[in-house]
């Protein structure tokens, strides 16, 4: 009727006072501990006798009970036992700088390990976190960073085109190919600088990074046309609509309208949520060229590294596909239908 095993005599103790039909609160008081305490171990050391007519407390059930509970108490980390899983997790966390949660789920769809060789995503954070793997908290690259903007309202809004309001409903649930979002990406603060133009497919998060003289509308337009001559025919189905801010560099984009059926979207000012996504992977490419890094410094081969590793990187909300396998699904479906 204890919480400590060396006080077996208070066991036999309270199962003669259950005998003599004393009540929860007296054996507590004589015994020295909580009802509660009482109740529970009541509970814990009763017994079924003669085929489950009799239900009955015996402190020697009790105290085995509790010795199984004791340990089975401890926390177990399962290290070694699951150590080709946490290999892999390392090789594709430092080689391929895969996500431990795009480790776990990509190993799990490809069937490389099954649930039972795995730990899941939460233990490999908290296995980061107590120091057990190599991965430590300061290789993450989430780990240390803080959101340290300010709201501002701006009272003298620029209207540059069509506000994202009148978009349709179906952009924003992501089941329609052919929705996106724009960006750019600053080196230095040199005006002498490249410029990284990039553009997110939503559905299928399939990221276009484009290098580009500088920060003009002129040079983002120039980059859209280069897009249109590669699509070509299919731009209007592949490009149905983009979203973008208000920033002086999107100020001519709405222009395409005239002569393709892309609609032009543009977000509130302050408020870069309205188009996560491409935030999110501009985010990606600050992984490969940090802020103040000047972007002529790396070459176009380099550019597309960094676009292939970001286009290759199994992700939890495409069910750990990668972005290219559903990108070039879309586009297989778009020539099948135009070859039809």
């Amino acid at each position: 009727m204890v919480e400590c095993k060396c006080l077996n005599k208070h066991l036999l103790k309270g199962q003669l006072r259950i005998k003599d039909n004393f009540s929860i609160r007296a054996i507590a008081r004589e015994i020295g501990c909580s009802p509660t305490t009482v109740s529970n171990e009541i509970k814990r050391g009763t017994v079924s006798l003669y085929h489950d007519k009799v239900h009955r407390y015996k402190a020697s059930a009790g105290q085995s009970a509790y010795e199984v509970n004791r340990n089975n108490s401890c926390r177990h980390y399962a290290v070694l036992e699951k150590f080709s899983f946490i290999e892999y997790v390392t090789r594709h966390f430092f080689d391929d700088g895969w996500s431990l949660d795009a480790c776990y789920g990509r190993a799990l769809e490809d069937g490389t390990f099954s649930k039972d060789e795995m730990v899941c995503t939460k233990t490999l954070y908290n296995y980061v976190a107590l120091g057990l793997i190599s991965i430590k908290g300061i290789d993450l690259p989430e780990k240390l960073k803080r959101n340290t903007k300010t709201h501002r309202n701006n009272v003298n809004k620029k209207v540059l085109g069509r506000n994202i309001e009148e978009r349709p409903d179906s952009v924003e649930t992501r089941k329609e190919f052919g929705h996106w979002e724009c960006d750019l990406v600053l080196g230095s603060k040199k005006k002498d600088d490249d410029v990284l133009f990039t553009l997110l497919e939503r559905k299928s998060r399939e990221l276009l990074v484009i290098p580009i003289a500088d920060k003009t509308a002129e040079c983002v337009m120039n980059a859209i046309n280069g897009l249109r001559e590669i699509y070509n025919e299919h731009f209007n189905e592949v490009f149905k609509t983009i979203t973008t801010d208000n920033g002086s560099e999107f100020a001519t984009l709405s222009t395409i309208e005239d002569t393709v059926n892309t609609l032009v979207y543009y977000a509130h000012p302050y408020t870069s949520c309205e188009k996560g996504s491409i935030e999110r992977h501009n985010g990606l490419i600050r992984r490969f060229i940090p802020k103040g890094k000047r972007i002529d410094q790396y070459s176009n081969q380099q550019i597309a590294d960094i676009e292939t590793w970001c286009n290759s990187l199994p992700r939890k909300i495409l069910g750990y596909r990668t972005p290219d396998e559903i990108f070039e699904e879309e586009l297989d479906i778009i020539y099948q239908q135009d070859a039809a």
